[in-house]
C-alpha cells in the first residue's frame, strides 16, 4: 500500500518540454531559436514530444524507447531520466525506475520533482529505509512532506523521532486532525496514555478557548478511567463556553453517574437536538435515555419529548432505536411509527422493513402484514425470509395456494440455513392442511421434523 498521504502539485509537461529545451538550447548556443521551442537537433525535438505523446496514451515502453534515444543525443539533460523514471514507475519496473531517477538527481540534486517521483517508487516497494532518506532531503520543499515523515516513522516503529516531528509541525503550523491522529497511533501503540494526557492538558492550558483540546481531555481521561477529571473538565469547557453543544455527549453520562437526572436529562436534549452531532452518536444518547428510562419510569414523558425532537431530526438510526425501545414496551403500534419513520429517511435498509412485517405478524394484522412482503418482493425478490412471511400471512387469511406458491418460490432462495428451510415446510404442511391434502402435509412435515431432527 502506498505510504503517500498528501496530494502532489503536477507539473504540466508541456512546461517540463519547455525547460528541457531551453537547457539544451543553452548546451548548443551556435543554433538560433526562432520560437524558444526550437532545438539545433530536430529529431532531439521530435523524439521529446513522441516520447511524451506515448506516456499521454499509457505506451510507456514506446515512450521509453524514444527517451533512451533522445539520450543518445544528448545525455546530459535531466529531465530525460526523470521521464525514464516516471515510465518505469507506472510499469512498476521500480529498479530501473530507481536508476533513471538517481541519475536525475545526480544532474540536478536541489529538483523537488525528481525527489518526489523517487520517493514514490520507494513508497510502492514499502522501502521505508530508502523513502526516509529521500524525506528528509524533501522536507525543506513543504511541510506535508514532514508529515509524510513523521507517518513513516509509526510505519517503521521509531516513535520517538515521530513524535518529536509531530512537535515540530504543531510548534510551526499550529494543530492539525491528521497529525493528530498519527499522535493518537503513536500513543495506543506504545501505551503512553500519561503523556498523551499531558499533552493534552498542556493544550488546554495554551489554548483555553479551543473546544477540541477539551473534547479530547474529557475522552482521554474517561478512557483512562479517571471520571471525575473527565466530569471537571466537562464542567470547566461550559464555563469556558456556555454554548457548546458537544461537551453534553459527556455530561450527560456524568450527570447520571452522580445522581442527578434533571441535569442528565437536559443534557441528553441538547445533545439530541445539535446539529453538530453526528446521528451514530445521538443513537448512544436515545440508548443510554432508553435504558434510564427503563430504571426510571417517571421520566417516560421527558422520552416521549426527545422522541418528537427525533422525529423532527431527519436521523433515522435515531427512530429505529426509538422502534426498539416501544418493542420492549409492548407498545407494537408506536413501534411501527417510528420504524416506518425510519423507512422514509432510510429506503433501502432491507432489516427496517423486515422488522415491520414481523410486528404486524405478531399483531395478528396478516392482510397488512402480506402486503408489506408483497411490496418488499419487489425490491428485494431473493429474499427468503419475505416469502416465509408471506406465506404464513397467506395462510392466517386462508389462502392456501397462494401461500403454497409463494413458499415454493422462497424454498430456491435459501442456502444453508435449515432453520428457514424447516420453517417453510412447516408452513407448507400448513397450506396442505387448509387445503385438505393430509398426505402432502405429513410429507412436509415429515421433511420438517428430519431437518429438525439432524440438527
Amino acid at each position: 500500500m502506498s505510504m503517500r498521504f498528501k496530494t502532489y502539485i503536477t507539473i504540466g509537461f508541456f512546461g517540463l518540454f519547455l525547460v528541457s529545451m531551453q537547457s539544451h538550447a543553452q548546451v548548443n548556443p551556435t543554433v538560433t531559436s526562432t520560437d524558444g521551442l526550437e532545438d539545433p537537433d530536430d529529431q532531439f525535438q521530435e523524439l521529446f514530444f513522441e516520447a511524451l505523446k506515448q506516456k499521454g496514451i499509457e505506451n510507456y515502453n514506446r515512450s521509453v524507447e524514444a527517451l533512451q534515444k533522445c539520450i543518445a543525443i544528448d545525455d546530459s539533460q535531466s529531465v530525460l531520466y526523470f521521464e525514464i523514471g516516471k515510465n518505469y514507475n507506472k510499469l512498476k519496473n521500480f529498479g530501473e525506475a530507481e536508476s533513471a531517477l538517481k541519475k536525475a538527481v545526480k544532474l540536478e540534486p536541489a529538483n523537488e520533482w525528481y525527489l518526489d517521483e523517487l520517493y514514490d517508487v520507494y513508497a510502492q516497494q514499502n522501502d521505508y529505509d530508502k523513502a526516509i532518506k529521500t524525506l528528509r532531503q524533501l522536507v525543506k520543499y513543504h511541510p506535508d512532506y514532514k508529515e509524510d515523515l513523521a507517518a513513516l516513522f509509526v510505519r517503521t516503529k521509531d516513535y520517538d523521532e515521530a513524535i518529536k516531528v509531530l512537535d515540530e509541525l504543531d510548534a510551526d503550523f499550529g494543530l492539525s486532525l491528521s497529525r493528530d491522529f498519527l499522535r493518537n497511533q503513536i500513543y495506543d501503540a506504545t501505551g503512553q496514555k500519561k503523556e498523551q494526557i499531558e499533552n493534552l492538558e498542556e493544550r488546554v492550558e495554551n489554548n483555553p478557548d479551543e473546544e477540541s483540546n477539551y473534547l479530547a481531555l474529557i475522552y482521554r481521561y474517561s478512557e483512562s478511567g479517571d471520571a471525575d477529571k473527565a466530569f471537571e473538565t466537562a464542567k470547566k469547557l461550559l464555563e469556558i463556553n456556555p454554548n457548546s453543544q458537544l461537551v453534553h455527549l459527556a455530561l450527560y453520562k456524568f450527570y447520571l453517574d452522580d445522581n442527578e437526572p434533571e441535569k442528565a436529562i437536559e443534557s441528553m436534549e441538547i445533545a439530541m437536538k445539535s446539529p453538530q452531532i453526528k446521528a451514530e452518536a445521538k443513537v448512544l444518547v436515545l440508548a443510554d435515555f432508553v435504558k434510564f428510562v427503563r430504571e426510571n419510569p417517571e421520566y417516560e414523558e421527558e422520552l416521549v419529548a426527545v422522541s418528537s425532537m427525533v422525529g423532527d431530526s431527519n436521523d433515522g438510526k435515531t427512530l429505529v432505536e426509538l422502534a426498539q425501545y416501544y418493542v420492549t414496551k409492548v407498545d407494537k403500534q408506536k413501534a411501527i411509527e417510528y420504524y416506518s419513520e425510519a423507512l422514509k429517511l432510510e429506503g433501502d435498509n432491507y432489516g427496517i422493513t423486515r422488522n415491520i412485517i414481523v410486528i404486524y405478524i405478531d399483531l395478528e394484522q396478516f392482510d397488512i402484514a402480506y402486503k408489506k412482503a408483497e411490496e418488499a418482493l419487489v425490491k428485494y425478490p431473493s429474499q427468503p425470509e419475505l416469502y416465509l412471511m408471506a406465506g404464513l400471512s397467506l395462510n392466517k387469511t386462508n389462502r392456501f395456494k397462494e401461500a403454497i406458491e409463494q413458499l415454493e418460490t422462497g424454498l430456491d432462495y435459501i442456502i444453508d440455513n435449515n432453520k428457514l428451510e424447516s420453517d417453510f415446510y412447516y408452513q407448507m404442511a400448513k397450506s396442505h392442511l387448509g387445503l385438505n391434502q393430509p398426505k402432502e402435509a405429513k410429507r412436509f412435515t415429515d421433511k420438517a421434523n428430519k431437518i429438525e431432527i439432524s440438527k
